[in-house]
């Protein structure tokens, strides 16, 4: 039962902490504006071409016509495909799509085994005497679930050691690299590594169906060694991941919808205006230093 406990610590843990950063990034003051276009939220040819509502003559008469459609399709592209890496270095982004796309999998791979421990306590076995039930609803679970795991985990595995190897011995990239973002890729790399074990004695995943039957029922888990490490591993991760920067999933949308793209205009009485001057009385509790930086003298001034 401990097993168990700590399962549902580690599952509430980081949709808890998740949510909560979530909460602190939508209390934050106003970010200092870039409005970089351009902005999807602009509908029709202004999307397209980089144009801009101010661009109509008196804008601030007519109404304002925003395309929260067309904002959301360019945060898909990033937050699914990582898009401006692709853009911008395509030999890192073949690494690092491969790990989030491992991630991604496996999350979908999670929502299968969910699907197979359901369609199992409602009797009907997704696997009988080795054989795949020919329930078409059973096979689908079945081998939807074997393809997005063990996809998941190859792409996790090599994606996490071949980022953590591009960070080692890329000049460029070592400089900028912290000992905790080495890290956060072997531990990834470990938790992934324990699931390929775990895996190779159970091709089928009817561990991890077990395991969601064990959690929907509330009854004690089975888990021999290999199992017991992977799902400590794994546990461990998701509680460490909401706490780190591995965390972004959660700021894409604020970095994209209030900073690269807030251009709402800043009109007498307004909203904004409110959200402006509030931020423009903000003053900052935490301040910086840099070994080139003395904070107790004034700035050299210009001859």
């Amino acid at each position: 039962m401990l097993l168990l406990a700590f399962i549902y610590f580690s599952i509430l843990a980081f949709i808890g902490i998740s949510a909560y950063r979530f909460y602190l990034y939508s209390r934050m003051p106003m970010h200092g504006r870039w409005e970089l276009y351009p902005v999807p939220k602009e509908p029709g040819e202004k999307g397209h071409y980089g144009g801009s509502y101010y661009e109509d003559l008196e804008w601030w008469n007519k109404p304002r016509i925003v395309s929260h459609f067309g904002e959301m399709k360019e945060m898909l592209k990033e937050m699914l495909f990582i898009k401006i890496l692709f853009v911008h270095q395509q030999r890192l982004w073949w690494i690092s799509y491969s790990m989030h796309l491992g991630i991604y999998f496996l999350g979908l791979w999670a929502v299968l085994l969910l699907a197979g421990a359901v369609t199992e306590l409602s009797g009907l076995p997704l696997v009988t005497a080795g054989i795949v039930s020919a329930n078409p609803w059973a096979g689908l679970v079945y081998y939807a679930t074997f393809l997005s795991g063990s996809a998941g985990a190859l792409l996790l595995t090599f994606g996490s050691a071949g980022l953590f190897l591009r960070r080692l011995f890329n000049n460029t990239l070592s400089k900028y690299t912290t000992p905790q973002e080495y890290f956060n890729l072997l531990f990834l790399f470990a938790v992934a590594i324990s699931g390929l074990v775990v895996w190779s004695s159970d091709p089928a995943f009817q561990y991890g169906r077990d395991i969601l039957k064990g959690l929907i029922t509330v009854s004690p888990i089975q888990a021999g060694t290999a199992l017991t490490v992977h799902i400590l591993l794994l546990g461990a991760v998701m509680i460490y991941i909401p706490q780190t920067k591995m965390s972004h999933y959660v700021a894409k949308y604020f970095s994209f919808h209030k900073v690269l793209w807030e251009n709402e205009p800043n009109l007498r009485n307004s909203k904004m205006e409110e959200i402006v001057k509030k931020a423009m009385g903000y003053k900052p509790k935490a301040s910086w230093s840099a070994p080139h930086i003395n904070p107790g003298n004034p700035a050299p001034k210009k001859s």
